[in-house]
């Protein structure tokens, strides 16, 4: 799979003491769907706008398709369309004209096909003559998408694409990014909901006070960092663990009927038959057994708990 997007060491300081970039280096691959993840003022916008050429950084070089966004801007904004967390939409202006208006200010000749096309794909294509100010939340960032597709970008920026929105919504939005995925779309988004990053996601960066903190597949960071637990009901109660059942460090609880075995994906590997095993030759009958793995939400959270604790050593 090709890079389309190549950042290198991208510095972008503020009133000369905010570091909000700090020597960013990332590669985006061609199809992919790339989620970047940190928490409020970790850099995340200004990551984007620095992309699309909203914001000027200060060292560093970012290329789109080795081409360089400042040296060759024309041909690199063409190909990239950005959907931000801002409603900055013309009031009094039609759902119609408002998206054709955008694709004319990057050159484009008029394809109303297209653009009907794009309305039909979001379902504003019933809504095409409304005016903006007459809009739901939820509409009005469909419009901003479509304004962001107007011009048939390869790569489409989504900064917090599903803020504000009912859940209901946000689902229909996710179905919306796949099928764009799927036409061949770049798609860089940034979001608050874990669940979002979680469910569309190919791979995750986590970025933090201006610092890329990790890069991974999202299977294989979850894999990596996360953990099983498995929780064994029993139809007696058990006192202590015995030395044969020593080896799978359980826990008991209050009611001395559950007993909870954790670990981590990647570095243990529990045989569950032998442990079922091991607990019926122990005289311990079953009654229910659950599972449950970490999240990529609880695996953030991990994360950035721990580059907080490493900043502050340092």
């Amino acid at each position: 799979m090709s890079t389309v997007l190549k950042i290198n060491n991208v510095t972008k300081t503020y009133n000369k003491k905010l570091k909000a970039l700090d020597k960013i280096n990332l590669q985006i691959k061609k199809g992919e769907i790339f989620a970047l993840l940190g928490p409020n003022g970790a850099g995340k916008s200004t990551l984007i706008n620095s992309i699309c050429g909203i914001v000027n950084f200060d060292s560093g070089s970012i290329k789109i398709n080795d081409l360089d966004i400042i040296q060759n801007y024309r041909e690199t904004r063409k190909v990239v369309g950005i959907v931000p967390q801002e409603l900055y939409l013309e009031a009094f202006e039609t759902i119609w004209n408002n998206v054709n208006y955008s694709r004319g200010l990057f050159g484009k000749p008029p394809n109303y096909q297209y653009v009907e096309s794009v309305l039909k794909e979001l379902s504003l294509w019933d809504k095409k003559d409304s005016k903006l100010k007459e809009l739901s939340g939820g509409m009005k960032r469909r419009v901003l998408i479509a304004k962001a597709l107007s011009h048939e970008p390869k790569i489409l920026f989504l900064d917090e694409p599903t803020a504000s929105v009912d859940v209901e919504l946000r689902k229909d939005m996710w179905n919306v990014v796949k099928k764009l995925n799927h036409k061949g779309v770049t798609i860089i988004l940034t979001t608050h909901y874990i669940e979002e990053a979680e469910e569309l996601s190919d791979r995750v960066a986590i970025i933090n006070d201006g610092k890329i903190i990790l890069v991974d597949e999202k299977q294989k960071l979850m894999k990596k960092l996360g953990q099983k637990t498995i929780k064994i009901e029993l139809e007696n109660s058990i006192e202590n663990i015995t030395t044969k059942l020593s080896k799978y460090k359980f826990d008991i609880d209050e009611s001395k009927k559950i007993l909870t075995h954790s670990f981590n994906l990647s570095k243990e590997n529990t045989d569950i038959t032998e442990m079922l095993n091991d607990l019926k030759n122990e005289g311990l009958k079953l009654k229910d057994i659950n599972t449950d793995q970490s999240s990529l939400e609880e695996i953030f959270i991990k994360l950035i708990k721990e580059n907080n604790n490493e900043l502050v050593r340092n």
